[in-house]
């Protein structure tokens, strides 16, 4: 899905996706693509019981979807991730908005953090091509909300075409891209 397409989400989807597993099984199915629950078990070392539980919780929560037609029979239940990105921002109507938005922005945070550690240490093993190939911004601009808003638009229409149109040569690797932009002082 593209990043374009992403939706602000409510309290309950914001603590579904705010765990661990949850998280990662997320990443699975945004990378892998659609998989069952014997699959993704597989993948994380998790019992089988466990994964069904949290995609139960995902679907619930609306951020993944079955895909029946990859079933080869009624017992078989394909998942596909319908979630992309998601701003941490509630609605002031819901109860405990603030404290959920800021536990989970606050989690979010760390875990892009704990990306770019692992790309940190792991640097050497992809070689020269992707060390120079590596994507690290890091700039001060001086915006208006308004003039910021159009920049996360603009930002968001180009990644839509490499999400949209990802590449299938065969040292392609997946890419964890993030961006944020906030008020700050040096």
């Amino acid at each position: 899905m593209s990043p374009k397409r992403a939706r602000t989400p409510g309290a309950s989807r914001v603590q579904a996706v705010d765990h661990p597993l949850r998280r990662r099984l997320l990443d699975l199915l945004a990378v892998d693509g659609p998989s069952t629950v014997s699959i993704l078990a597989a993948t994380t070392g998790e019992m089988v019981g466990n994964i069904s539980h949290h995609l139960k919780v995902l679907a619930t929560a609306g951020v993944i979807e079955e895909v029946p037609e990859l079933a080869k029979d009624k017992r078989e239940r394909w998942w596909k991730s319908v979630w992309s990105s998601y701003s941490w921002r509630l609605g002031d109507d819901e109860p405990g908005a603030e404290l959920i938005g800021g536990v989970a922005e606050e989690s979010n945070v760390t875990y892009r953090a704990a990306k770019v550690r692992d790309w940190v240490a792991r640097r050497p093993e992809y070689g020269t091509a992707w060390a120079e190939a590596e994507l690290t911004l890091d700039v001060w601009l001086r915006l208006t909300p308004e003039r910021l808003a159009e920049l996360r638009g603009r930002l968001q229409d180009v990644l839509e075409e490499y999400v949209d149109q990802p590449s299938t040569e065969a040292e392609a690797e997946p890419v964890y891209l993030f961006a944020q932009g906030v008020p700050a002082q040096p």
